[in-house]
């Protein structure tokens, strides 16, 4: 594949971006640990998707491998069809930020730039004009038209969490990856950026999946599955807290499927 190619996606019917038989090793020897053991899965359309399980089952590092920013010792992603194990890093970098989009925990703003300059940011650095339709519809959905502005040390948890959304959003990407992104927030601004999230799902048809540890966060999802010793265990539709709770503690007991 050439990096013109990347350009020219192929769409798959159904899932926007998956992965297949995905290994991901850290370490030789006596000091290897394996985070990923052979992981299949498919992401869809318009749909958000909560990965869940306990520290140390491969959530962030299954999220880290689907978004580029860490490449798996085995096994292939695939984005709208396209391979990453094809693609040499200089196209996966450009894929990684045309076509994908990303929430830290950590917000990970530029403190010296506005929140409009934080929001730009990505499409700036790629020299791509600003679509301001879309710029205004994701500002005003994120409920941050008053607050543009101002730099990050001016902003609340919630309001920064809500900038590094709407960038994530600014390029349109195929997909977005958020790593716990109400991790750092309180109740209140936990429920702001889920609904933003939701929202984001329901009336932009954006793909979402988000690695949380929060049964109330999961349950805003339309799947959640359930990783465990890097393998995917157990999988909810149309989940509520409740259920997400149930399950979270079958893990706990040491139980890696349960009987619905």
């Amino acid at each position: 594949m050439t990096e013109t190619d990347v350009t020219e996606p192929v769409v798959g019917a159904g899932a926007v971006a998956g992965a297949t038989e995905l290994v991901k090793e850290y370490g030789l020897g006596d000091t290897r640990v394996v985070a990923l053991a052979g992981v299949t899965v498919s992401f869809e359309r318009g749909k958000l998707t909560a990965i869940m399980g306990p520290s140390g089952s491969g959530k962030s590092t299954l999220m880290h491998c689907m978004a580029g920013l860490d490449r798996p010792t085995s096994g292939d992603i695939t984005l709208e069809g396209i391979s990453f194990a094809s693609l040499r890093d200089r196209a996966l970098t450009r894929l990684r930020r045309d076509r994908l989009g990303f929430v830290f925990q950590a917000y990970n703003l530029v403190p010296t730039l506005t929140a409009k300059e934080n929001i730009t940011l990505p499409l700036d650095i790629a020299g791509r004009p600003v679509d301001q339709e879309w710029f205004e519809l994701i500002v005003d959905a994120v409920g941050l038209s008053d607050r543009l502005s101002h730099r990050p040390s001016e902003l609340s948890g919630g309001q920064q969490q809500r900038v590094a959304c709407a960038r994530a959003l600014a390029s349109r990407p195929a997909i977005v990856f958020a790593d716990e992104p109400t991790g750092n927030l309180d109740s209140r601004s936990s429920i702001e950026v889920l609904g933003f999230l939701r929202r984001s799902v329901d009336e932009f048809g954006q793909s979402i999946v988000m690695v949380t540890h929060d049964p109330s966060a999961a349950a805003y999802a339309d799947r959640v599955l359930f990783l465990g010793d890097g393998q995917i265990v157990d999988e909810i539709q149309k989940p509520t807290a409740d259920v997400v709770l149930e399950r979270m503690k079958a893990f706990e007991l040491g139980g890696r499927r349960v009987p619905r």
